[in-house]
């Protein structure tokens, strides 16, 4: 198992350029930082609070100092532990190079011979297990349709380590045509906490051409040969083992809608054990608009009324107050956010304080409730998918004062938060490093 270690650093002179990727090479984390050019020191390396003999060594080559770290002795490491490097000739000197988490790496492109891993959501269940899922993308990392089922992993240790690789929906060769005319993916999850049941929605697209965007292609109506199917499967196991996948198309879509499905990610349970799961769809014209879906029975039936708001597309949803809904969604004016609340399941709509508040790239991101703190992850830089960040609001929502960034490089961008225990966050998230990356942060680290 890989591991990845998130780093920052104190600069204490001034030189022509930092950064600092994480790169990783089999069981060593690399910290990479750019020095001026012509520079040759000699490196002085410490490290505090590490195992014997974790620490490699640090050295410069082609003008970037790396810090080796062994992943293999730090698999069990909890703590933060400190890493100082320092270095004297032509005015260079770094200091305070510490690692705050550990990073464990759940999916990677390759794994089990498959092109590319998308689209995370990820729950806690009432015996402490971390179910995450995922699509599993075959063949190339295209959106639907291709050849793309959904799966799921499993920890049962907080995150340091996960199981194989469940494939939860497969839609096989339905119909006569082949895996890649039946694709079924962007999953979302949730946890019944009445029940203990964990429910898995996922769009299923029967037909089209492998490579081209369903997204554009949908038509209205209801049958699977026309417009994406909204599927539901359950497990009963703590996510061993998932139901047949249950058709749900006719209880939510309306016949004049196009592409209808969830949102990614995940959904809630409220407080009166109502499931909550975000919702999407096309209207006529294919202007995408987001809401929400619900059931009163356990997820053996499910409603919807209106969206919240036009031009907007993957949403994820908090009980911010009981009864109160508050759903946080892609906009597509690339304005911020869209936040929009509901105190009657949909039925009807309002925008909250922080509408159009929250920076981002136009992506996916995640919401969660967490006892008196409201928790938002997503690429916070505003215009590219970069900057993985963690955010805290003591107020519902309407400020955001404390934060934490996880990856400051590329990526795709998508993320889903769950609570490991009371005082620690769970985020999985698609990495600059990992197609899938899974880190847990002490709520008390986000400041």
């Amino acid at each position: 198992m890989n591991l990845l270690v998130s780093l920052l650093l104190a600069v204490s002179v001034q030189i022509h350029h930092w950064q600092v990727p994480v790169v990783v090479n089999k069981d060593v984390a690399i910290a990479v930082v750019t020095v001026p050019e012509n520079t040759s020191p000699e490196w002085k390396i410490k490290a505090h609070g590490l195992p014997h003999k974790a620490l490699r060594d640090a050295y410069v080559k082609d003008n970037l100092l790396y810090v080796n770290i062994d992943g293999s002795r730090i698999k069990k490491l909890t703590k933060p532990f400190r890493v100082s490097v320092k270095a004297k000739g032509f005015q260079v000197e770094t200091s305070g190079v510490q690692a705050h988490r550990l990073a464990v790496k759940v999916r990677s492109a390759g794994d089990d011979g498959v092109a590319a891993y998308r689209i995370p959501g990820l729950v806690t269940t009432r015996q402490g297990t971390l179910v995450a899922t995922y699509d599993i993308r075959h063949n190339n990392a295209y959106d639907l349709q291709g050849d793309i089922d959904v799966g799921i992993s499993r920890s049962t240790d907080g995150g340091l380590t996960w199981g194989p690789m469940i494939t939860a929906m497969d839609m096989g060769e339905y119909n006569g045509l082949p895996q890649d005319q039946n694709g079924i993916g962007d999953p979302c999850i949730v946890l019944d906490e009445n029940s203990g049941d964990i429910l898995l929605f996922a769009a299923w697209v029967h037909g089209g051409k492998p490579g081209h965007a369903a997204w554009w292609t949908a038509a209205d109506g209801f049958e699977p040969a026309s417009t994406p199917q909204l599927m539901m499967a359950r497990s009963q196991d703590d996510g061993l083992s998932w139901s047949q996948p249950e058709n749900l198309t006719r209880q939510i879509k309306r016949p004049e809608w196009k592409f209808t499905f969830q949102g990614p990610g995940r959904g809630i349970t409220m407080a009166d054990s109502t499931l909550v799961v975000p919702f999407q769809h096309q209207e006529p014209d294919r202007t995408p608009a987001a809401g929400v879906m619900y059931s009163k029975d356990g997820g053996a039936t499910w409603q919807v009324h209106e969206y919240a708001k036009i031009n907007t597309t993957e949403s994820q949803v908090a009980e911010v107050e009981p009864g109160v809904l508050m759903l946080n969604m892609r906009d597509n004016r690339k304005t911020g956010r869209a936040v929009y609340v509901t105190r009657d399941l949909g039925k009807t709509w309002e925008p909250h304080a922080s509408d159009g508040q929250l920076a981002e790239p136009v992506c996916m991101a995640s919401l969660l409730k967490a006892g008196k703190l409201l928790l938002f992850s997503n690429p916070a830089d505003g215009k590219d998918r970069r900057n993985m960040t963690v955010q805290v609001s003591e107020d519902g929502g309407v400020t955001w004062t404390r934060r934490l960034l996880l990856d400051e490089g590329y990526s795709w961008g998508y993320s889903c938060l769950t609570m490991i225990d009371k005082n620690t966050v769970g985020i999985l998230y698609e990495s600059s490093q990992a197609h899938m990356t899974f880190q847990a942060v002490k709520l008390k680290d986000i400041r």
